[in-house]
């Protein structure tokens, strides 16, 4: 486990900014996710730190020791990090047991332990049965595993994952997801993960770093960015959700067509002037009836679309008066019909105030 910090990390490609001032620190076990949409900069901040890359700008450093700047750059085979990357790379001529062996070998490790090692870690990723299989012979999956059994199996400092179940189908990335980290939680190696695929960053890591053209937007919990996202990108690439447009007057916050109380806000006297909000679909409750008073806000609307999905209805409301369309979800058995009129139930607790742009 190691310690690794990213300060102001900037690289250019010629006039084009990739990464522009990046800046991160990982503790000792940590997992933590880049995650953005193609093209954000999640790779390329990888490859620095993997010391494939040099920075422009900054620094990175692990324990204390500055490994990457613009001026000096320690090699990559020199850092003690393992890398997957999305073709897993697993020699096709080796076995599962040789591929694992590899790192061990290079590094000149006593046989007798390497056997021992191999023989451990492919039991922990479950695969001891398929040592002598070659890479062909495996489903993707099982070449997945190996390609993580080769990454663990030298005990790296620091563990770099690009991207890694991109080429899986959907059950097998969402089995591989929760293997993932079930193996970082066996080995505990700081780990940094790229992915466009927030459901993976939400379910193995323990932070996640939302990239948007080169730049950090938010680092927090699963948790903490679902439920309170700090600007728009983050609010709407992190989930669905409803994106509301306010003004303060007095001692109210007006939207298209409804009014709520500031005081209804969790923190009323950080809420001035032009505001935006995100709501998510689930947090906004349907009634056939007004609901009896409460501290949310209620509007009539009509409903104007629906979808089953199995395990929740997709509703879009339409607030009566107003041009707004936002989306509702609601559990199985909940039914309202194209046309009819409902009231939705917005709870100002549930209202996360985003950054002014």
């Amino acid at each position: 486990m190691s310690r690794l910090v990213l300060t102001d990390v900037t690289r250019r490609f010629g006039a084009v900014t990739a990464v522009d001032r990046f800046s991160l620190v990982l503790t000792p076990g940590e997992f933590v996710s880049l995650l953005g949409p193609s093209g954000c900069g999640k790779t390329t901040t990888l490859r620095m730190i993997a010391g494939f890359l040099a920075p422009s700008e900054g620094t990175i450093a692990m324990d204390g020791r500055v490994v990457s700047s613009p001026g000096s750059s320690l090699p990559p085979e020199k850092r003690n990090m393992s890398m997957i990357f999305q073709s897993y790379a697993i020699w096709p001529n080796m076995t599962v047991a040789e591929n694992v062996a590899f790192g061990l070998e290079v590094r000149r490790r006593p046989k007798a332990g390497v056997r021992e090692r191999v023989g451990r870690i492919l039991e922990v990723v479950q695969m001891g049965h398929l040592a002598s299989r070659y890479p062909q012979e495996l489903s993707g999956d099982q070449q997945q595993g190996v390609a993580l059994a080769r990454a663990i199996v030298v005990q790296p400092a620091v563990l770099l994952l690009d991207e890694p179940l991109s080429n899986l189908d959907a059950n097998l990335r969402e089995e591989m997801r929760y293997e993932i980290r079930r193996l970082h939680d066996e080995f505990h190696i700081t780990t940094v993960y790229v992915t466009h695929d927030q459901a993976e960053a939400m379910v193995a890591s323990d932070r996640i770093a939302v990239m948007n053209q080169g730049r950090v937007e938010q680092v927090d919990a699963p948790r903490a960015l679902y439920a309170r996202p700090r600007t728009r990108f983050v609010a709407g690439f992190i989930g669905r959700t409803n994106l509301l447009d306010g003004e303060t007057r007095g001692d109210d916050v007006v939207f298209d067509g409804f009014t709520i109380p500031r005081r209804a806000f969790p923190e009323p006297a950080a809420i001035e002037g032009r505001v935006g909000f995100s709501l998510r679909p689930q947090s906004i409750v349907l009634h056939r009836q007004p609901p009896p008073s409460t501290r949310a806000a209620v509007v009539p609307g009509q409903l104007v679309q629906r979808a089953y999905l199995g395990e929740h209805w997709d509703y879009t409301v339409r607030p009566a008066g107003t041009r707004l369309a936002l989306r509702v979800t609601t559990r199985p058995h909940e039914v309202f019909e194209v046309d009819e009129k409902v009231w939705l139930e917005l709870d100002p607790s549930q209202m996360a105030a985003l950054q002014p742009e």
